[in-house]
């Protein structure tokens, strides 16, 4: 089952008004005989969500929702075969405000267990970044077959079949052309339809990028037929005979495109942002200057490093985001302390329309952490 932007739409923002929110990241083995430890996993990721339901850490509304928190996600792990071929499950609970919500995740993220006001998500995202939609493409003179690349799994979409010169209506090309002529033509015909069978599909669904397979001595020539639009979205290309029926390995060749034109664009991504940044221009690299750009509405685009955590602190009145503190710069009010103020940046971020880039690749920014290209430049960090 694939993890959705509606999924994540229902937990981005997620705050318990006042009350806490449980986020919960646990991996499910994928031999049914090593899941009976993850009960005991699970009780000991919460060891600390149980201490505070138990104590006197917090008031008696959150100690009750903490309670039946505990209760429903327990529960929910211990049901046998609950998520099949799943890797990892994200649970977002705050009973107190009627939200349960469960994610499955199509790849294993680190066992964690976050209490905040707000659902931790940033994992969630991390793994909708690793899995753009890809639209493959097999294309020959006489067939095409458009295929769906989502999380690891491959779906066919549309075969789209050329005409072949014995069809009847084609009778008048034997009076013009030589064969080969009449070869020609049909091929331009066929690849003609291609680029509107495409043209419809990326109109209607948002796909990301675009793989191109097929005979080697064909794939050039399609990718100089596409139009502007499409061939700046063509992640690469690859070569298998097109009769091939074999769906793993029209898989296992298009996801080693995408893997490697991920790998890319990660790169080029940081390396753009560090080198803006050390002209002078508008990008910033660090926590601090990031958060402070967030803080402001400043961002266009973050990258963060895919697994970074970073506890910092909040201030919920005028959106200010610190890494230290007890009292807001901007309006004077207490701030509240978060275990990881880089989710709460991602969350910012979204919900003022920029975009997120989770970086897994070894780049500068594992020293760095995060870094932002910005809509304008800052105003100074105010010292009050």
């Amino acid at each position: 089952m694939s993890v959705t932007a509606q999924d994540i739409g229902r937990v981005i923002g997620l705050h318990g008004d006042g009350l806490p929110v449980v986020s919960l990241y646990a991996q499910i083995p994928l031999d049914p005989a090593e899941r009976g430890g993850l009960m005991g996993r699970v009780r000991s990721l919460l060891a600390d969500v149980r201490e505070a339901a138990d104590g006197q850490s917090v008031d008696h509304a959150a100690r009750m929702s903490l309670r039946e928190d505990l209760q429903r996600i327990e529960e929910a792990f211990r049901s046998e075969g609950r998520w099949p071929g799943t890797r990892s499950v994200a649970v977002f609970a705050c009973s107190g405000r009627g939200v349960f919500e469960e994610i499955r995740l199509p790849r294993p993220v680190r066992d964690r267990a976050v209490v905040d006001e707000t659902a931790f998500v940033r994992p969630v995202l991390a793994v909708l970044d690793q899995y753009p939609r890809c639209c493959v493409v097999l294309v020959d003179a006489a067939v095409t077959h458009v295929w769906e690349l989502y999380q690891g799994e491959l779906s066919e979409v549309r075969t789209l079949r050329g005409r072949k010169l014995r069809d009847p209506d084609y009778a008048r090309w034997r009076r013009e052309f030589t064969t080969h002529n009449r070869a020609r033509e049909l091929e331009k015909e066929h690849y003609r339809r291609t680029l509107q069978l495409l043209d419809e599909l990326f109109r209607v669904t948002p796909y990301d990028v675009l793989v191109v397979g097929g005979l080697e001595q064909e794939v050039p020539g399609f990718v100089e037929f596409l139009p502007q639009r499409l061939r700046n979205l063509v992640a690469g290309t690859f070569v298998v005979d097109q009769s091939t029926d074999n769906r793993e390995e029209i898989k296992k060749r298009a996801g080693e495109v995408l893997s490697e034109y991920e790998r890319k664009s990660e790169r080029e991504a940081v390396g753009h942002a560090l080198e803006t940044a050390a002209a002078g221009g508008r990008a910033v690299v660090g926590p601090d200057d990031c958060l402070w750009a967030g803080s402001v509405a400043a961002v266009d685009r973050l990258l963060v490093k895919s697994d970074a955590v970073l506890p910092g602190v909040v201030c919920d009145a005028s959106g200010w985001l610190g890494t230290s503190g007890d009292k807001c710069p901007m309006c004077g009010e207490a701030v509240r302390k978060t275990p990881d103020v880089l989710d709460e940046l991602v969350q910012v971020v979204i919900e003022e329309g920029g975009a997120i880039d989770h970086v897994s690749q070894d780049t500068r920014l594992r020293e760095d952490l995060v870094a932002a290209e910005l809509r304008f430049p800052l105003p100074p960090v105010p010292t009050g």
